[in-house]
């Protein structure tokens, strides 16, 4: 399976905004790894091979193999599902522990906890791994089939982002109203209210 069927378009905006919290906290990722910065730079010279660097040249903690990947490739390499969270958490507008628990035995360098990657309790972390398995099956068993038929088509891969686009939940689609132009999205972002149903 290759690495770029499973990362969403808005990786660049979950990269981006990762890179920033994984410099402002100091993650140091265990398992089923939390979002990844972007594109790692070169070690500076003196450095182990294969050491990751984080934004501004400074060494990152050194990656665990990842544990406990039940829908993920079990081959992929910490930095692989880095990346791959990275996109996830983005597609919806959150962090690590919106699906991981946290571990209050073990603390990070800024003296919050660490989030427990391998641990399964949190029903967001079960719903997540169902909500990428649907993603694959549509990918697989429809969109495959519907680029088959249209290959002029620009169609995209449904990836998690196609229904949440920076929301923990998808916001519910509102109709344009009949015989006119969609409503215009209100300063902010905001879905537009819902249209009165025509009087009868």
């Amino acid at each position: 399976m290759k690495l770029t069927s499973l990362l969403s378009p808005a990786a660049a905006v979950a990269i981006i905004t990762v890179a920033v919290l994984a410099a402002t906290t100091g993650v140091q990722a265990t398992q089923d790894q939390p979002p990844a910065a972007q594109a790692t730079p070169a070690p500076p010279a003196g450095a182990p091979p294969g050491q990751a660097m984080a934004p501004g040249g400074q060494p990152m903690h050194s990656l665990p193999a990842p544990t406990n990947l039940q829908v993920l490739p079990k081959d992929l390499t910490a930095m692989q599902v880095r990346e791959i969270m990275g996109s996830w958490a983005g597609s919806l507008g959150v962090h690590c522990d919106f699906c991981h628990a946290a571990d209050p035995s073990k603390k990070m360098p800024n003296g919050r906890p660490m989030m427990n990657f391998a641990d399964d309790s949190k029903d967001n972390k079960k719903i997540a791994r169902i909500m990428f398995s649907m993603t694959q099956q549509i990918n697989a068993d429809y969109i495959s089939k519907a680029k088959t038929l249209d290959p002029d088509s620009m169609g995209m891969s449904v990836t998690c982002g196609t229904c949440h686009r920076g929301h923990s939940m998808p916001e519910e689609f509102l109709l344009p109203q009949e015989g006119g132009p969609p409503p215009a999205a209100p300063a902010g972002g905001a879905p537009p209210a819902a249209a009165p149903p025509p009087a009868k």
